[in-house]
């Protein structure tokens, strides 16, 4: 971030050298621009957008109740199998479930938690790293401290172990999945902001009289701001993938909510004879996995070009 005219005017009557501006970043117009001219951006954001409508709008288009049971057609097959019903066109569980209905209600659970424990993970590294990389020295020493704690911790053990004693929910999942997924926010932080404030408008900023938490604010995390979108995306899948291994061990989203790993937890003692119990949930989330982690390589490939392999 370019600092402001008042400050190096002020540095000038001063007596002080004003430093070299800096060039000025592409606005929000010229990243959209590179963002949509990014292949794997471009296809990434259009799935992830299309499960977005299908979260918001499927349920209205597709109105059958993916809680209600219907015993008499139980097991129902897809509709392109010979006993396929074009009344349910994904076929049913094993207590009449609509498949289709339950796999548009699971997108809503997938993106919310996906999306939920990111924001908590980004709100808790970003602070951290930033603070750590800024003051250096002890602050430092504490941070990486709890870092390294953290990482000598198992995450699907401790997650189980907190939502258990928590209670299952969508609410717990969040932010149980958020205070584990932090790690990486905090390290590419720490080490971008260890660099950023020793650049000459931020110690024009301070000589200014600008307190810490300004800079920080004001100078700092909006330079950060590419970095973090790309991390962000990355912890959205491994977010959802959390959420699927949690559910399918039986400690996360509660029973008959439509959690994708749920589902394939319910249909993996019958996949042998009805396999599309268990394909079709894991393909909507392989395919939604998929299609962030695209976005987020374009996105590196935009914010991060350097890294560009």
């Amino acid at each position: 971030m370019i600092s402001s005219t008042s400050k190096l005017a002020r540095l000038a009557r001063d007596g002080a050298t004003p430093p070299v501006p800096q060039p000025r970043a592409p606005s929000l117009r010229g990243r959209l621009t590179q963002i949509a001219a990014n292949r794997s951006a471009a296809v990434g954001g259009a799935v992830v957008l299309l499960y977005i409508l299908a979260a918001l709008i499927g349920p209205v288009i597709w109105p059958l109740d993916p809680y209600a049971q219907d015993l008499a057609n139980r097991l129902v097959p897809p509709a392109w199998y010979p006993k396929g019903m074009m009344e349910h066109p994904l076929g049913t569980d094993s207590l009449g479930r609509d498949l289709l209905g339950r796999v548009l209600y699971g997108s809503r659970i997938s993106l919310a938690i996906g999306f939920g424990a990111a924001s908590v993970g980004a709100l808790v590294g970003v602070t951290l790293g930033a603070y750590a990389g800024y003051f250096g020295g002890r602050v430092d020493r504490v941070v990486t401290f709890v870092l390294t704690c953290r990482l000598a911790l198992p995450s699907i053990l401790l997650a189980m172990t907190m939502i258990y004693f928590i209670s299952p929910s969508v609410t717990a999942v969040i932010v149980v999945i958020g205070l584990l997924h932090w790690t990486y926010f905090l390290m590419v932080c720490r080490s971008s902001t260890r660099r950023i404030r020793e650049l000459d408008y931020v110690r024009a900023a301070r000589i200014s009289g600008a307190s810490a938490a300004q800079i920080i604010r004001w100078d700092v995390l909006p330079n950060l701001a590419g970095t973090i979108s790309v991390v962000f995306t990355y912890e959205v899948a491994a977010s959802i993938l959390a959420e699927s291994a949690l559910s399918f061990l039986g400690v996360g989203i509660p029973s008959p909510m439509p959690s994708w790993g749920l589902m394939i937890a319910e249909g993996k003692n019958l996949m042998l004879f009805n396999p599309w119990l268990v394909v079709i949930p894991g393909l909507a989330l392989f395919g939604l996995v998929m299609a962030v982690n695209l976005l987020g390589d374009g996105l590196r490939d935009v914010f991060q070009p350097q890294l560009k392999g």
